[in-house]
């Protein structure tokens, strides 16, 4: 009997375990977890662009039309016309001087050239005449002896005449061009004493600006060491920089640079004016000069500028963000999206510009470039697009303001 009433005891315990494990898991067992759709990553489709590499160098502006007159000659002033700090317009009459032995200096000296110069032409013209002369003489002789109607003595008669002749010309132009070429360097040297005086010896303003100097005081002598004016354009001004010589062979006059000028709070496009092709002694840099744009307000001489120059540029090529490139030993490549999946894409890039790097092979325009979240991918891998966060990349295409990463410019670094 007791036996039978403890084996009941244990069946309704047994059932008692049974029925409270059916009801709990009916009332306490989780929700199972959503499976992630894929790794969350933002693309950017591919498009072809340019790019260019950039070399940023420091320079200072200086006035662009800033004229020294100099006259290299101790003259008498005999009448002013303008002072320091009056405006003037270039051909304007800034002094009188008297430069008259100087000036009859220089008329003599250009008569003197001009002179030499005509009896070297004149010289010339004969002694070509009479050499093609010789040479037919001895052309003809030897003609003649082919059939028997001349000796060689004749023939070699007639050869040193040629000779003798060639020689005689050689050393009379010789000397009329020694003579040429002093009368030359008279007349340039006399223009130099003279540059920007009339032949009344007016001084006249080379170009238009302030008057900043004015050394010429009527009845008072100018000297041949100061400068007699100084005329400061500095409504247009100038950039001039100094560049190496691995970056000199890639600039050209006409190419552009951006220049930023800090203390005006100013950038701008300038253009090369001019590239010096021969190095500074001391430094062994070259000198770069850039016009600026004459309508670019609060420059003034002395300032310090910042120019960027845009070398090694290819245009139509497909650019992408420089962190979208991975790097596995010697090997680069990037991951595209292709129906929701990562594709592994070994690509070899060229030129490197501002954040971003151009692609020579192994993408083409169109493709859907993984640019965050690809160090977390594999070939194959499913993915989730996002934008700015969790949001769908169709909700930022809707709306354009959302943050979606757009696409580079090009490394123009605008």
């Amino acid at each position: 009997m007791t036996t039978k009433r403890i084996l009941a005891a244990l069946l309704a315990a047994v059932l008692a375990l049974s029925l409270a494990a059916c009801g709990g898991g009916t009332e306490d067992t989780p929700e199972e977890e959503s499976v992630s759709p894929g790794v969350a990553v933002q693309v950017q489709e591919i498009g072809a662009d340019t790019i260019y590499t950039e070399n940023t160098v420091s320079g200072q502006l200086l006035a662009e039309d800033q004229s020294t007159i100099m006259v290299a000659v101790s003259a008498k002033c005999t009448a002013v016309y303008a002072e320091a700090g009056d405006e003037v317009k270039a051909g304007d009459m800034l002094c009188t001087l008297d430069l008259g032995s100087t000036l009859a200096s220089q008329n003599a000296a250009s008569i003197s050239y001009r002179s030499a110069a005509q009896s070297y032409s004149d010289q010339a013209a004969v002694f070509e005449k009479q050499i093609a002369l010789t040479e037919k003489n001895v052309r003809d002789l030897k003609e003649l002896y082919e059939i028997g109607a001349a000796s060689q003595l004749e023939i070699d008669q007639a050869e040193l005449q040629l000779q003798t002749a060639i020689a005689q010309r050689n050393s009379t132009l010789s000397q009329l061009e020694a003579s040429m070429q002093n009368a030359l360097s008279n007349v340039e040297q006399l223009d130099t004493v003279l540059e920007n005086v009339d032949a009344r010896g007016n001084v006249i303003a080379p170009s238009s600006g302030t008057l900043v100097t004015m050394n010429a005081t009527e009845g008072g002598y100018i000297s041949n060491t100061a400068p007699v004016a100084v005329i400061d354009g500095a409504e247009q001004m100038k950039a001039v920089v100094q560049v190496s010589e691995a970056l000199v062979p890639k600039l050209s006059a006409g190419d552009t640079a951006d220049v930023s000028v800090s203390a005006a709070n100013q950038s701008f496009e300038a253009t090369i004016r001019s590239v010096e092709r021969a190095a500074n002694m001391q430094t062994r840099l070259y000198t770069v000069t850039l016009s600026l744009p004459s309508d670019t307000d609060g420059l003034l001489a002395g300032m310090f500028a910042d120019v960027t120059f845009h070398t090694d540029v290819s245009e139509n090529t497909i650019v992408v963000p420089t962190e979208a490139v991975l790097t596995r030993g010697e090997t680069q490549y990037v991951f595209v999206v292709e129906n929701d999946t990562a594709k592994y894409v070994e690509v070899s890039t060229g030129l490197t510009g501002n954040g971003v790097t151009e692609v020579l092979t192994g993408l083409s325009a169109g493709q859907q470039l993984v640019t965050v979240g690809q160090a977390y991918l594999n070939d194959g891998d499913p993915v989730r697009i996002v934008s700015g966060g969790d949001a769908p990349a169709e909700t930022a295409e809707e709306n354009p303001e959302s943050g979606e990463a757009a696409a580079p410019e090009g490394g123009q670094g605008e």
